[in-house]
């Protein structure tokens, strides 16, 4: 550790953000973590603690956190004093910046995200310095929060993601004999009232560091707004103080039941963020046992069910979660592939941008739609979808061909399909290119992506325990 610090301190020194070795600083990182991780398990709070000191106050640490704010997609966008690090000297200096002592978390500022066509999503942008200090101290929060987590969670942890959770959903309804009945879950407004009395006396970390976060208030069209509940949408820490609220809660519904009443029942429980579904035999068992619990489990925390997205389904009627359905067929056969809202939103998105484009060049146009598509299908190509990525295909080259036809309207069919359309060297027609710099760009073909079967990450893993082996 001590190279490491070093090798940071000259960095800061010689205000040479470059001459950091990233390397070195990411393993010390990840061994301090480690120690942190195991003292939790083994019960030495008062060790774990100390260590969470050492590496809030370590320069590996801080380099870390100054990294990681200012190398994601929100590195351009400043909070409410309108600075961004955006140069080494500014990087370095930011390094400097997080001390605890007199240290004061600014308000967020407030702006809004489309979540549909007539709702819209606030969040809260902290500044520089606060997003650094939530990232640094999340570095030591992060290994007891794996400690505590539930096994079926997938959320906002390193090393699982949303495929994780749909291929623990296929082996659990996969079978002939499994579950019928599936609670889909919704929480109402999760991180907006997860309450701060409950946060303060349980998050292992920081308590005046955390008070600061979570008193900071907001700023909306120049009107400051106090926070009394809920963690700021936005913030970098936010994820996981929202896990660590939801932890316990498959141990909450399943408490005092006996390992032969769960496999009776047929009881299974998976979570992803704040939405979570839970398999049953009997609509009983979920209505008089489950729900219940679930909403004793909540109110401590100052949340609640969403009685609109909260709904008992059959496996055989299907359901959504993830953006993806599964349900049950005659046969007897489980199938998970996209939602039908997903591909409509999905083409809509591509559609709209094609239909604003009109006078754009056909390089430029798949510069901005391939992404997209890439993006997508690369979410869904995990569970059958071949059929779908094909109806996108034939959906995405329609609009095309309008797109070119509205251009050229004085133009033959003929003369339109030769300029904007070829048959690639597979014997494949209608495939839409461009030019850019006499380089031809394709349009991103979903049907060119095979299906690969997602290999589910152990309920039990993560990534301190795996790296202290």
């Amino acid at each position: 550790m001590e190279a490491a610090m070093e090798a940071a301190g000259a960095g800061l020194r010689g205000m040479d953000w470059h001459s950091i070795d990233w390397s070195k600083v990411n393993r010390n990182v990840r061994r301090l973590q480690v120690r942190i991780a195991k003292a939790w398990r083994e019960g030495k709070r008062r060790l774990a603690r100390a260590l969470q000191f050492i590496l809030t106050r370590s320069l590996c640490g801080k380099a870390l956190a100054v990294r990681r704010v200012t190398e994601n997609k929100g590195k351009r966008t400043p909070g409410v004093d309108g600075e961004i690090w955006d140069t080494p000297e500014k990087k370095a200096k930011g390094i400097q910046s997080l001390r605890r002592k007199g240290y004061r978390a600014k308000p967020l500022r407030r702006v809004y995200i489309p979540k549909s066509k007539t709702k819209k999503r606030p969040l809260g942008i902290p500044i520089m310095r606060d997003r650094a200090m939530q990232a640094l101290h999340k570095l030591a929060v992060d290994p007891i929060a794996e400690q505590t987590a539930d096994p079926n969670s997938y959320g906002f942890r390193e090393g699982r993601c949303t495929a994780d959770a749909m291929e623990q959903i296929f082996n659990c309804l996969r079978h002939p004999k499994a579950a019928i009945y599936v609670l889909e879950a919704d929480i109402k407004g999760c991180f907006d009232h997860i309450q701060h009395k409950w946060l303060m006396e349980h998050v292992p970390m920081d308590k005046g560091i955390l008070n600061q976060w979570l008193k900071a208030g907001f700023i909306d069209r120049n009107i400051f707004h106090p926070t009394e509940e809920g963690t700021p949408q936005g913030g970098i820490c936010s994820p996981v103080l929202a896990n660590l609220a939801l932890d316990g809660l498959e141990a909450s519904i399943w408490a005092d039941l006996s390992k032969t009443t769960m496999e009776k029942n047929k009881l299974h429980f998976v979570r992803y963020a704040d939405d979570f579904i839970e398999t049953a035999s009997s609509r009983e068992f979920l209505e008089q046992t489950s729900i219940p619990r679930i909403r004793e489990h909540l109110k401590e925390r100052g949340l609640e069910l969403s009685e609109e997205k909260t709904m008992i389904t059959k496996v055989q009627e299907g359901f959504d979660f993830l953006g993806q359905n599964v349900r049950k067929y005659r046969d007897g056969k489980l199938i998970i592939k996209p939602s039908e809202k997903s591909v409509k939103t999905f083409l809509s998105r591509i559609r709209e941008i094609i239909h604003k484009s009109p006078q754009t060049k056909p390089a430029h146009l798949l510069f901005r739609i391939n992404p997209i598509i890439r993006g997508w299908v690369s979410y869904h190509k995990h569970v059958v979808s071949k059929r779908i990525f094909q109806r996108l295909d034939y959906e995405i080259t329609k609009s095309l061909w309008r797109w070119a036809r509205r251009r050229h309207p004085h133009k033959t069919a003929k003369w339109v399909k030769s300029k904007y359309f070829y048959l690639n060297e597979q014997g494949r027609d209608w495939c839409f290119f461009g030019r850019k710099d006499g380089r031809e760009v394709n349009l991103f073909r979903a049907s060119s992506v095979a299906i690969q079967r997602h290999v589910k990450i152990k309920g039990e893993a993560n990534l301190q325990t795996s790296t202290e082996k």
